[in-house]
């Protein structure tokens, strides 16, 4: 497995602020999914500790209502420097044999207003989700999703399809 962590020598500005991606290599009958790990959950008090002002920078489209609330969500959805190391250190632990790679960097700051969070992404025929968090003996302290879609990826020949996440 391969790691691509280009927030080596970098710390977050604000605590937070790094995005991680895996690779698996068979996932629901498709080969090298890359799923987009995120947050699943933080509380009011953090969310009202950051300078909201200094973090999120122009809106992307002026020809539409202005909603930084996506923007915030995609925020407080990245990993801390701590959270990013564990997250690593497990999937390296629990799922060495059938991940490709891990990828770590940092969001570019400011954050345009009007994105949209992985969180608020609807489940349909395009979009799946994870619940990492939900898996017996997950041992960290965070809730992490993961957020792919199937129709980017080549699906594996029958003989090629065996158990997964």
């Amino acid at each position: 497995m391969q790691i691509n962590d280009q927030t080596k020598g970098q710390a977050p500005e604000v605590g937070r602020g790094i995005v991680l991606s895996m690779v698996v290599s068979q996932f629901r009958g498709h080969k090298d999914v890359e799923i987009h790990l995120f947050r699943a959950h933080w509380d009011a008090e953090e969310e009202a500790q950051y300078d909201w002002e200094k973090l999120l920078g122009e809106p992307m489209r002026m020809d539409q209502p202005i909603d930084p609330e996506g923007s915030r969500q995609v925020f407080l959805e990245t990993l801390s420097m701590e959270e990013k190391e564990s997250l690593i250190s497990y999937l390296q632990e629990r799922y060495a044999d059938r991940l490709r790679s891990i990828k770590a960097s940092l969001l570019p700051l400011p954050i345009p207003i009007g994105l949209t969070p992985l969180s608020s992404v609807a489940e349909d025929q395009r979009f799946g989700r994870i619940h990492l968090h939900k898996i017996p003996n997950y041992p960290l302290q965070f809730a992490v999703d993961g957020l792919f879609s199937l129709s980017q990826h080549p699906q594996c020949k029958q003989q090629d399809i065996e158990d997964e996440f």
